[in-house]
């Protein structure tokens, strides 16, 4: 598969909107490799960094929002083959507290992207959907793509649905070539901690500050951790199987690890002595537990998660310490 990716983007330009953020800046780094002709980052570095987007010759920056017709006729301008939908308002607290604009920016946001990629007929348009937020209480574990849920309970988790209804209407109606990627709990290196962020970042922040690591519930939830180098390979291989056309994917690790286990190893790898404390459990968190179904995944995209999840913990807490002053300059707490 290696082999047929590289010969899949070379000569390819790539418009990866949320380049600079977590997975997006990730993704660049493996475009980059991919001898990508251009790739182009559109990001307004709401939620992202700039002194984390990877420094190539062939990397064009925009500063800029995906609502914003004049950034986005720039960024189209460049006639992209490929676009990565990845920009989004994160997450669900953040979508608890400011619902309006996780509407604008996840609703009204993904309706002009594609409205553009349309326009400029891209040969394949990807969307970092949510496996977080398309699968409820009222799905079977492990879940599997056509088991979603109408039991929602965040904005975010609504917004995220919709971005899928509004892929597949372009699909359906204009034969616009989409996939829709379900990302489950990606972690890795290259993710800010900050008061919106996910909880393997903060804990990390918090145990390298001496601090205990706070446990909303009773710490046996679990979660899915997916580490975003097999995120990469999975999107990469969504630009690249045309049997992908039109589906959602879950880009899962199909294991589970429970909060109580990561917050331990976490402790442990950074030396942190000052433990755990247990906190209430959020109102709008009703999931104990998540775990992704990949079968489909490695069916269509030969999809193959390899991290494993406490060498993917080390791997963040060397990149934490080789960006230490910039990330304490840049975490919103």
């Amino acid at each position: 598969m290696v082999e047929n990716i590289y010969n899949a983007f070379q000569g390819k330009t790539v418009l990866v909107t949320g380049g600079a953020g977590a997975v997006g800046s990730n993704l660049v780094k493996r475009l980059d490799e991919l001898e990508t002709k251009k790739i182009i980052i559109l990001d307004n570095l709401s939620s992202s960094y700039e002194w984390n987007i990877p420094r190539s010759l062939n990397v064009l920056f925009i500063k800029g929002d995906i609502l914003d017709d004049e950034k986005l006729k720039w960024a189209f301008k460049e006639k992209p083959d490929i676009v990565y939908h990845l920009a989004a308002h994160f997450a669900n607290q953040n979508s608890v507290d400011n619902p309006e604009t996780d509407l604008m920016v996840n609703g009204m946001g993904i309706l002009k992207v594609l409205q553009y990629a349309h326009l400029v007929q891209v040969e394949r348009f990807i969307y970092s959907s949510s496996g977080c937020g398309i699968y409820g209480p009222d799905s079977t574990m492990p879940f599997q793509e056509h088991d979603t849920s109408m039991q929602l309970y965040t904005p975010y988790q609504v917004t995220k649905m919709l971005g899928e209804l509004y892929t597949n209407y372009f699909h359906n109606l204009y034969g616009l070539p989409i996939v829709n990627a379900r990302f489950f709990n990606s972690y890795g290196p290259g993710e800010v901690p900050g008061q919106y962020r996910n909880v393997i970042p903060n804990f990390f922040y918090w145990a390298m500050h001496g601090q205990p690591l706070p446990i909303t519930g009773s710490g046996e939830e679990t979660r899915d951790f997916t580490y975003v180098g097999d995120i990469v390979n999975g999107l990469l291989a969504m630009a690249y199987y045309q049997d992908a056309v039109g589906e959602s994917i879950n880009l899962g690790a199909g294991r589970e690890i429970m909060i109580k286990d990561l917050a331990q190893w976490i402790n442990e790898i950074t030396d942190n002595k000052a433990g755990i404390v247990f906190k209430e459990r959020r109102d709008w968190d009703k999931k104990n537990r998540l775990l992704s179904c990949v079968e489909k995944a490695k069916r269509i995209l030969k999809y193959d998660p390899q991290m494993e999840f406490k060498e993917g913990l080390k791997n963040i807490y060397k990149w934490f310490q080789e960006n230490r002053e910039n990330i304490e300059r840049s975490a919103e707490f």
